[in-house]
Formats: C-alpha cells, structure tokens, sequence
C-alpha cells in the first residue's frame, strides 16, 4: 500500500508539525508540507491539519484540488485549540473533487496562548500511536 504525508501549519507553536513529524517517525515515511505536490498515486493521503478561524487553510484546499486525481483515500488527522475537528471542513473539500475520505480519523487537542497548555500531550502521542497501527502500510 502506498502512503503519503503532506501537513499543513502556520503556527509558531508548530503543534502540527510536531503531529507530522511523529507520524513521520512511527511510519518511516516523509511529511512534506502542503507545498509539496504528490508525485505518484497514493492509496491513502495522511493529512496533518490544524483548525484555523473555524475552517481549514486555503493551502490545504488548493492542494486537495491541485492532486486530487493521485488520491484514492484521504485520512485525516488534526488538532486545535477550539476542540473542533477539520474532518467536516475538508471532507467538504474532498466530495466537491471526488476524493474519498476514511472513516479513521484522529483528531487532539492543541495549546494556543493559554488554552490547552502543554497540547499536545503524550498522552495524546500514545493515542496517535496506537491510531497509526490501524493504517495499512
């Protein structure tokens, strides 16, 4: 099976490139940022995303339409200060392009100025591990 990483953060915190970077490490894969196109088809897309003023980033949605046709499942894993999962804001991306999403998605808790200090955790790392062992690889 055939995977690949791509995250998108604009924060100084790095709170999602963190994400990325574990994910990265657990799966022996590359996490390229957004602006990094999709070279090949993929059976699944990791998506490491963060909530921002209650949406997605434009980057991430120009990138879902820019490499839609080399995406056969997207799976989504997120966090943010707010509580609140992406996986609405970019499913709705993906069924406008046709792109598949997964069901399996993971989703924490992220620290922005004072809300949710030290997010996330390692509690929430050992969540994403064991979120990691039900991706096929």
């Amino acid at each position: 099976m055939k995977l690949a990483i791509r995250y998108f953060t604009k924060s100084k915190k790095g709170n999602t490139e963190k994400i990325a970077k574990f994910v990265s490490e657990k799966l022996s894969l590359p996490a390229l940022d957004v602006t990094n196109p999709l070279e090949e088809e993929v059976d699944s897309l990791l998506l490491i995303n963060a909530m921002y003023a209650a949406d997605v980033d434009k980057a991430i949605k120009e990138f879902l339409v820019a490499n839609k046709a080399k995406i056969k499942c997207l799976i989504n894993i997120n966090s943010s200060c707010s509580g609140a999962s992406t996986l609405k804001a970019v499913k709705k991306v993906c069924d406008k392009e046709n792109i598949p999403v997964s069901d399996k998605e993971f989703h924490t808790a992220a620290s922005w100025l004072f809300i949710n200090k030290g997010r996330p955790n390692e509690e929430d790392f050992k969540r994403l591990e064991e979120f990691l062992k039900t991706i096929e690889k």
